[in-house]
């Protein structure tokens, strides 16, 4: 079995321009850029045959390479992480078992997500698509409904039914509790983690499907394989004491490296 991660990244985001090069400083003070974070992430996951940066950006391709990765340069007409993987795919010749998509804003990625992520897709022949999943606690679950009510994006929510096959993902969060929680204590809510592992066929297949419904108003990529009768396996994985958070918004940036200097990752 082989495996290809890619790390798609562009410069033009809507929510936070040049996101991928914005620095993030660790526990021991050293400064890097998110994508570098994301790429020495993804460097650190066993079982992967290549890592590569996917992007149509310059700048993002000149900070990559300096600092040692692989770059594929792809389109600027990709429309999401999704798109471009496969560019990247078809662009390296094919041939990989499974592709990995980390999106180049989950620095905190722990190497075992990855790896069950791949366990998990290949335990499951009938599924086409898997997505991590990680149960929030009472402190990750107020977090996201704090940034619900002043307006932002704090992450991804998934339901799924009792065969881990995805119900639905929502910027929302879901499901609807009106229990409250503290701390430690253990929730509902599973928080998605940006992170696919894709079968070629059905990755392959997805740029040619037009874009739904629910991939329109939600904005997750996710949603067009469901929207096409794909299975998505939802695969549940452990914090181990780690914590876990995406940079979405500038806001971002002082939690993830508040989180790296508590972690005490450099």
């Amino acid at each position: 079995m082989s495996v290809l991660i890619a790390i798609p990244a562009r410069y033009a985001s809507t929510r936070y321009p040049g996101k991928p090069l914005v620095p993030l400083t660790g526990a021991s003070g050293v400064s890097m850029t998110l994508i570098e974070r994301s790429w020495r992430a993804a460097c650190s996951v066993s079982g992967v045959d290549r890592v590569v940066v996917a992007t149509d950006d310059d700048r993002i391709r000149e900070v990559s390479e300096a600092f040692g990765a692989e770059v594929v340069m792809t389109s600027d007409t990709c429309a999401n992480g999704t798109e471009r993987c496969a560019e990247t795919h078809v662009a390296l010749g094919g041939g990989y078992d499974i592709v990995v998509n980390l999106q180049g804003d989950a620095p905190l990625t722990p190497h075992w997500f990855i790896e069950d992520l791949v366990k998990g897709l290949n335990a499951a022949p009938e599924a086409e698509i898997a997505t991590p999943v990680l149960r929030c606690d009472g402190d990750a679950l107020n977090g996201l409904l704090n940034d619900r009510k002043h307006g932002r994006v704090g992450g991804t929510t998934a339901v799924f039914g009792t065969d881990h096959s995805a119900l639905y993902f929502s910027k929302e969060v879901i499901p609807f509790t009106s229990d409250t929680y503290a701390g430690t204590d253990e929730t509902p809510v599973f928080h998605h983690v940006g992170v696919y592992a894709y079968r070629p066929d059905a990755l392959a297949a997805y740029p040619g499907w037009p874009t739904g419904p629910l991939e329109t108003l939600e904005g997750l990529e996710q949603l067009r394989f469901m929207e096409n009768g794909r299975k998505v396996l939802c695969v549940e994985v452990e914090a181990k004491g780690r914590q876990f958070w995406e940079l979405n918004n500038p806001q971002d940036v002082a939690k993830i490296e508040e989180m790296m200097a508590t972690m005490g990752l450099e």
